[in-house]
């Protein structure tokens, strides 16, 4: 602990600009949403965040998705951390792609968004998805629409 604080709030005002930005993150009635996604589709994951942030586009989102990976080696220390950000989360959502669908962390966060009784929603770039289907999204009937569609399903 630092600032000489004794571990306290320094003031009164800190708490209120928690207790603000909460509410109007409640009020604003975006989805806080997990994006599942394979590393290699970093550049095309960033250009759907970027859209849930620009004011003229219908997709409005709060992220709770990794942007770094964890500085660690250890697996489950890996998962228990994004266990936690799915667990902030009512959506997740699944950029397919032929990297996803070979990813074994996005089966894993699939099945843990599943199994914390989050909504899944599979999105595809415009020009779609051609290659093989990954078995987790049949296992769990999970619907698959255009990145232009999302809106609606969120």
């Amino acid at each position: 602990m630092g600032g000489g604080s004794n571990g306290r709030w320094s003031t009164l005002g800190d708490i209120s600009a928690l207790e603000k930005k909460a509410k109007e993150t409640l009020q604003s009635g975006k989805r806080n949403v997990f994006i599942s996604f394979a590393t290699e589709d970093i550049n095309e994951v960033n250009l759907l965040r970027a859209q849930a942030k620009n004011e003229k586009s219908d997709i409005e989102f709060n992220d709770h998705s990794v942007r770094e990976p964890y500085n660690s080696e250890r697996a489950e220390y890996i998962k228990q951390k994004i266990a936690e950000r799915i667990a902030r989360t009512s959506v997740c959502v699944v950029y397919l792609s032929d990297n996803t669908a070979q990813s074994d962390w996005v089966r894993w966060e699939v099945d843990k968004s599943v199994e914390l009784g989050k909504k899944v929603i599979a999105v595809h770039a415009k020009d779609g998805y051609h290659g093989p289907r990954p078995e987790w999204i049949t296992r769990h009937n999970i619907k698959i629409v255009p990145w232009a569609g999302l809106s609606s399903e969120l």
